[in-house]
């Protein structure tokens, strides 16, 4: 074996940090993000739409294959 690759170890992955703010991992492997229309204009809003809005939602399903390659250590 060539003297370089002795003691090779593997690169580790970079976390998408945009996606590690908006996302957390949930117990179960999928992970769960917050509400939209939360940033301003609050007061035009109805509550209704304010109080759903304060929920987190979990991933869809379509969209847990894109998360675990941004966040593979999550």
């Amino acid at each position: 074996m060539p003297r370089a690759y002795r003691g090779a170890k593997t690169v580790k992955l970079k976390s998408n940090r945009g996606a590690a703010k908006r996302f957390r991992a949930t117990g179960n492997g999928g992970f769960k993000c917050y509400g939209a229309k939360r940033r301003h204009q609050m007061t035009c809003k109805t509550t209704k739409m304010k109080r759903h809005a304060r929920a987190g939602f979990d991933v869809r399903d379509e969209d847990l294959g894109r998360l675990e390659q941004m966040l593979p250590y999550a």
